[in-house]
């Protein structure tokens, strides 16, 4: 069987979406196939561990569109199957059914993986390595009050992961290697901090830590860990980052490195063949580097950006992504490069434990994290464009 489309998009997440948004507001008519893994229809991710579980968002909310959008838009969704293999010189794409999919221009929005853990017991049945809506029902379903959940993991998912799981009512244990909560973008007095307001939430937290085996007594697990402790939880939920899914592109020739290579216009070293979203390392031009960025702010506007370029464009994507974060009553808005690799300055209001972090290269910012500060997204942007020279003094109510 074949079919043939102007444009395949392979991924159904939201730069899957995002680009067939795009490609739809510059070319009204050109037929657009999109291939999705999951049987649900295309949704948002962040809520998965954050507002569906503070019940700020019900699961029906989380869709991108109703399906009367995709046949309204003359968009075939696919779902339930993934491409398997790239004929670049044919310009087809091979699904796992063996069907070819002809196109013009192709997006790949292939997302990541989340990574496993690689100890004995790691690929037990039941061990939720959490990602999508299917997952979020499942635990949701099993993190009863008074059950007993362990996160692995202390970044970003399984820091909000924990959150959502105490106030499900579960008893939450976290373990991570690191030496406090968020090591690698939060300073440590913040990551400190953060980890006193787990605990004093009932979070038992194992830090500089690591499971080193996991086994089933039961109807539980117990996880073994680096220190000689032992673990018993009715759920075990791993966060602990993900690879981005650059197979295909592998398998075809393309440029990998840590991600699908591109060019300023989101095109892979085929000219026909586009990336956006989790998997794209793309030139980040404020920052003067290649990146690649594993958030919602990404995912969406590069998507559209892509789309629009397929569909003709061919505009450089120059726009700073920001991510967010609410971990119980503490939240942060962040754009550029947040890592405690770089300097940081802390114009920091300790009383109500709110202000700006900066993350410095040679003295200019690189980074900037707005912790209970919002709405100033934009001037961290220009403040991280201008790349002059700053100081502390000069930083000091530079954004408030």
């Amino acid at each position: 069987m074949q079919s043939k489309h102007q444009y395949v998009i392979v991924g159904a997440g939201l730069a899957g979406i995002s680009a067939a948004e795009g490609i739809r507001e510059l070319d009204s008519r050109g037929s657009i196939l999109v291939l999705g893994r999951e049987p649900d229809l295309p949704y948002d991710r962040p809520p998965l561990t954050k507002q569906l579980w503070f019940g700020k968002k019900k699961p029906e909310e989380v869709f991108l569109h109703p399906r009367a959008w995709y046949e309204a838009n003359g968009i075939d969704l696919v779902g339930r199957t993934s491409a398997r293999q790239l004929d670049l010189p044919g310009k087809v794409v091979i699904d796992e059914a063996g069907v070819r999919h002809g196109y013009q221009k192709l997006l790949l929005a292939t997302g990541g993986e989340p990574r496993r853990l690689t100890i004995p017991g790691g690929d037990l049945q039941g061990i939720c390595y959490y990602r999508t809506l299917a997952d979020y029902q499942r635990i949701r379903a099993e993190a009863q009050p008074g059950r007993a959940a362990l996160v692995i993991g202390g970044g970003f998912i399984g820091s909000e992961l924990a959150a959502a799981l105490s106030h499900a009512g579960s008893e939450v244990t976290m373990i991570f290697p690191d030496s406090y909560l968020g090591q690698r973008v939060f300073p440590e007095a913040l990551g400190r901090a953060l980890a006193k307001l787990y605990q004093e939430r009932g979070i038992r937290i194992l830090s500089s830590n690591v499971p080193t085996s996991i086994v089933r007594e039961g109807d539980r697990f117990v996880t073994h860990t680096r220190d000689g402790a032992q673990v018993r939880s009715d759920v075990v939920v791993a966060g602990v980052g993900i690879r981005p899914a650059v197979e295909l592109a592998l398998q075809a020739g393309l440029a990998t490195d840590d991600g699908i290579v591109v060019n300023d216009r989101l095109q892979s070293t085929n000219p026909d063949v586009y990336v956006a979203g989790d998997a794209a390392r793309f030139p980040y031009t404020a920052l003067g580097r290649s990146m690649r960025v594993e958030h919602w702010d990404n995912a969406q506007t590069q998507g559209k950006h892509a789309g629009r370029n397929m569909a003709g464009a061919a505009d450089s994507y120059l726009h700073m992504p920001y991510f967010f974060s609410d971990l119980f009553e503490f939240g942060y808005e962040a754009v550029g490069e947040i890592s405690t690799k770089l300097e940081s300055f802390a114009d920091w209001h300790e009383e109500n434990r709110k202000g700006v972090i900066y993350y410095l290269a040679d003295g200019r910012v690189r980074g900037a994290m707005m912790c209970d500060v919002w709405g100033q997204v934009e001037a961290a942007r220009q403040l991280i464009r201008s790349g002059a020279p700053q100081s502390p003094t000069s930083l000091r109510g530079a954004i408030h």
